[in-house]
């Protein structure tokens, strides 16, 4: 069982990246996902969430209106369209996935119970 997350890389601030998280080993068209970044020394930050249908998108406050999470309802792949990037959103991204619900847990690491190893995302001029 394995999430994989892709996409990351070097950026201008202002740029757009779009990261994606593949599901293998067992099907994960009924889990939710979410995309979660950590920079060293501080604590993993939420980032984004989406229910296993492909609604009920969740941000963080920082990426409000820049970032999008999108799901195909029963497809294993979700992705983190992510625009106008600026110097602090660099870090290591990390795509996970839970069953279970929904609401409120969300915001939290411990619902998850599949992570991926991260993809690094450097925004810099």
């Amino acid at each position: 069982v394995q999430l994989q997350a892709s996409g990351g890389g070097l950026v201008q601030p202002g740029g757009s990246l779009t990261l994606s998280c593949s599901a293998s080993g067992r099907t994960f068209n009924a889990f939710n996902f979410a995309w979660w970044r950590q920079t060293p020394g501080q604590e993993r930050e939420f980032v984004a969430s989406i229910l296993w249908r492909g609604t009920e998108q969740s941000y963080g406050d920082s990426v409000k209106g820049r970032f999008t999470i999108s799901k195909v309802r029963g497809n294993d792949t979700a992705f983190l369209q992510m625009n106008n990037l600026r110097l602090e959103d660099t870090a290591i991204y990390y795509c996970a996935a839970a069953r279970g619900p929904y609401g409120t847990n969300r915001y939290w690491t411990g619902y998850y119970e599949h992570w991926g190893q991260g993809t690094l995302v450097t925004v810099s001029s």
